[in-house]
């Protein structure tokens, strides 16, 4: 499918909200063949994503230090997750190191998950996520793994106010890019 025509059909999707300010953009380079084309969302007119830019106004973690030491990270705790350290270190540490424990262990597993998607996002290919979040379920882009496809579902009209506010914890877990426009559709409500 042909650029112009996947950007129709993509913002079409957008939420009433969000229309107008979120944009598909792409520029290609008609006659520069060794010159790949780059795609991009921007919002507001301000270009916010871009796969290839680290520069974009979304943070790119660089190291795995970065992520653990960033105090805007909220990593969301449970008793399984305390119970799993207790039993991994048969009661001999003191209840109060469990929780400490626990919590570093759940940061460094989203550390590494948010740079293995930021490595396997910067070698995507932008139309081709297009095309699987437009043959697929918005169940399916919700649920992936691909940080394009969660933001294609998280400003598309069909996920409502409910489903939405239904997400928040899920989101904490999510890639930073997901996350702001997570807050972004949020703001439309």
């Amino acid at each position: 499918m042909v650029w112009s025509k996947m950007k129709q059909i993509l913002e079409s999707f957008i939420c009433p909200g969000l229309v107008g300010r979120v944009e598909y953009r792409a520029t290609g380079y008609r006659y520069m063949p060794g010159k790949a084309a780059q795609c991009y969302i921007t919002v507001d007119k301000k270009e916010v994503f871009n796969m290839s830019d680290g520069a974009a106004s979304i943070r790119w973690y660089q190291t795995e230090q970065e992520i653990k030491s960033d105090p805007d990270v909220k990593i969301p705790l449970s008793e399984e997750d305390i119970e799993k350290v207790r039993k991994e270190t048969g009661g001999t540490v003191p209840e109060e190191r469990l929780a400490v424990i626990a919590r570093s262990r759940k940061i460094a597993d989203y550390a590494k998950e948010v740079m293995a998607a930021q490595a396997a996002l910067s070698k995507s290919n932008f139309q081709s996520a297009a095309n699987d979040f437009l043959s697929g379920s918005i169940e399916e882009s919700l649920e992936s793994g691909d940080i394009l496809l969660n933001v294609f579902a998280l400003v598309d009209r069909r996920v409502g106010k409910k489903r939405i506010l239904g997400m928040e914890d899920k989101m904490k877990l999510k890639h930073p890019i997901v996350q702001y426009f997570y807050e972004l559709r949020r703001s439309t409500m």
